[in-house]
């Protein structure tokens, strides 16, 4: 059964490049577009991994990662801010919000899967 991850990105091109990069690794990659699909996909999903955009549309990815906080069914998954978020304090924002990771954009493709893959536990990785 593959590693199944959940990417909550509005932004066409970030998915795009990201879930070709994860598949091509071997990753089952499902993806929402706003926070509200993405709390109802993980949900439903119960995801190895998230993989959550800050700037998202209506509900913020701090708001959507306190959320997802809050289920008990979700409350064990990693749950990885992906943002352009760069600032001084935003990495300490995204880990007081119940982020367990932090991974900058633009993305670096010669590490970004090395990145994801510290989130996830040894039995979840994919080896090609």
């Amino acid at each position: 059964m593959k590693t199944k991850i959940l990417y909550i990105e509005d932004n066409e091109q970030n998915l795009y490049l990201v879930t070709f990069m994860l598949e091509k690794h071997g990753y089952e990659v499902c993806a929402a577009a706003d926070g509200r699909e993405g709390i109802d996909l993980a949900a439903r999903l119960k995801p190895d991994l998230i993989l959550l955009d800050i700037q998202l549309p209506g509900m913020d990815g701090y708001a959507v990662a306190r959320h997802l906080r809050t289920n008990p069914d979700l409350a064990d998954i990693p749950i990885v801010a992906v943002t352009s978020y760069a600032m001084a304090g935003d990495r300490d924002k995204a880990l007081a919000a119940g982020c367990t990771g932090y991974i900058e954009k633009p993305i670096n493709p010669d590490n970004f899967i090395q990145q994801v893959e510290q989130h996830l536990p040894q039995s979840f990785l994919v080896r090609n």
